[in-house]
């Protein structure tokens, strides 16, 4: 295994934790966010509802990237060489 090939892995291992963690964070600050507004600017009160709702669709839009991303074969990928088996 090449130096280079090595990095890549390791890039994309680190690409999968990141798309989890942040999709997951921005579900749950666009909730939270909402259920703000509704209650400061119109008045209804949905407290943990939409925070709730938005931080499931959230953790959802992660593991659907990181799906896509496991599932999704590599544009480079070589064939093994005899000499690497």
């Amino acid at each position: 295994m090449s130096e280079k090939s090595l990095f890549k892995q390791l890039y994309h291992v680190s690409t999968i934790g990141f798309t989890i963690v942040i999709s997951t964070f921005v579900g749950l600050a666009m909730g939270y966010g909402l259920d703000y507004a509704m209650d400061k600017w119109i008045g209804i009160h949905t407290k943990p509802w939409l925070t709730i709702i938005f931080l499931i669709l959230g953790i959802i839009a992660g593991f659907r990237e990181l799906y896509r991303m496991a599932t999704k074969p590599e544009k480079n990928s070589e064939p093994p060489n005899k000499k690497d088996l």
